[in-house]
């Protein structure tokens, strides 16, 4: 018997290591476009190292989030928003919708543009229309409100794109647009309201619209939240939502329509941020001891990303390009590593890039994935096709790679 129960409990353990990688929200475990350590496939198809692959009710721009064996996607359900629940063998376990979804305005997005978020218990959804709940992992809905019933109609030009994120046990969504702008923080277990942040600024037209998704870092023992939009990086007490500190000067000039679409990425409480209509990019320092006037590093004109957020390891940035050039930038300088393109004819890159493992990956709207070594100027790249347009961001774990196409999750792998 206690060589039964031994055996029994190792296998267990095996299987809790097998599944202990997760991707809980945008950009990953920690927020930068970072996979957990792994193996993860260097050549694939929509036909070659394919571990399954499982017809989707719609297509999406919002990524998969995965905590472990429940996958969660949302997206439209018919005419409702939805989300749905796969196993780790792409099966579904359940699906659930709400109310009536939001059209996408842009041709490559949707009403459910904005990625799921869990916190190992609940997974929490966002949509363009304003609805914004949390259900457990058998697909029982807990709470749910409609953020612009609540506090007005959503006046962004374009599609609802920012994320929500968890901090101090509150789920924190950032609203801004034309008018009135805000941070709000609802309790996970509730959904009651905590605290409502004002952050509305005088900008240009359309410069004051915002598509990105908040950081959260702890720093001396105090989590902040860190928002990028509206020609403005914010710093927030996540307990109360109080305005720490601003930094603006990146719109100098007061340009109009310099609208924020790629969300800052976080390295060592240095941000990445791309500016300008992704013609600009800088970093500035996040730590409380800086003043104002000396957050800049470093900034560089004729460099950045509209779209893609950067990916933010070990001292590095990695830059995509929406036409698909790709920089290694080294954070503190602001020099550039090296260089690399990815071959002509591969559409557009809404995607952000992400690393796994030693690679990165970089998927188009033409359904092309270019990957290639991350420390020997992207070297053994290869071309993937998945034959299906692209635009969600793909994830990574477990030695496994997911691709929302259009029409089809994919699990690539061995």
């Amino acid at each position: 018997m206690l060589r039964l129960m031994t055996c029994l409990s190792l296998a267990i353990l095996s299987l809790s290591s097998a599944l202990g990688d997760n991707w809980p929200q945008w950009r990953g475990p920690t927020a930068t476009g970072v996979a957990p350590p792994g193996a993860y496939p260097a050549e694939f198809s929509d036909m070659e190292n394919v571990a399954w692959k499982t017809k989707l009710p719609s297509r999406a721009s919002s990524t998969p989030a995965v905590w472990g064996d429940s996958i969660f996607i949302t997206g439209c359900i018919g005419l409702k928003d939805g989300v749905l629940c796969l196993d780790r063998s792409g099966r579904e376990r359940w699906r659930v919708t709400f109310g009536k979804k939001a059209k996408g305005k842009h041709s490559a997005a949707s009403g459910a543009n904005s990625s799921p978020l869990t916190d190992g218990q609940r997974v929490f959804v966002y949509f363009k229309s304003g609805t914004i709940a949390a259900l457990d992992f058998a697909g029982n809905v807990i709470w749910e409100d409609n953020l612009q019933d609540r506090f007005g109609k959503n006046t962004l030009w374009w599609d609802l794109g920012t994320s929500p994120v968890l901090a101090a046990g509150n789920v924190i969504v950032a609203v801004m647009q034309a008018g009135d702008s805000f941070l709000v923080a609802l309790d996970a277990a509730t959904g009651e309201m905590v605290w409502k942040e004002p952050r509305t600024f005088t900008c240009p037209e359309e410069s004051d619209q915002s598509y990105t998704t908040p950081t959260v870092l702890t720093q001396n023992g105090h989590e902040r939240i860190f928002v990028w939009g509206a020609d403005h990086l914010t710093a927030h007490d996540a307990i109360t939502g109080e305005t720490l500190w601003v930094c603006d000067g990146f719109n100098p000039d007061n340009k109009e329509q310099w609208r924020s679409i790629a969300s800052a990425s976080v390295w060592n409480e240095i941000a990445v941020v791309c500016f300008g209509r992704g013609r600009n990019l800088c970093a500035v320092d996040l730590r409380d001891t800086i003043e104002p006037t000396k957050r800049f590093l470093w900034k560089r004109q004729g460099l950045g990303a509209d779209v893609p957020t950067p990916v933010t390891h070990d001292g590095k940035a990695y830059l995509l390009e929406d036409g698909g050039k790709l920089y290694c930038i080294d954070i503190r300088t602001g020099k550039t590593l090296w260089t690399s393109t990815a071959p002509r004819g591969k559409g557009r890159f809404y995607a952000s890039p992400i690393l796994a493992g030693s690679r990165l990956y970089c998927a188009s709207d033409r359904g092309i994935i270019v990957s290639g070594s991350a420390d020997r100027s992207f070297s053994g790249a290869t071309t993937n096709k998945m034959n299906e347009p692209i635009i969600s961001t793909p994830i990574a774990v477990d030695n496994r790679l997911f691709v929302r196409g259009a029409k089809h999750l994919f699990c690539l792998g061995n």
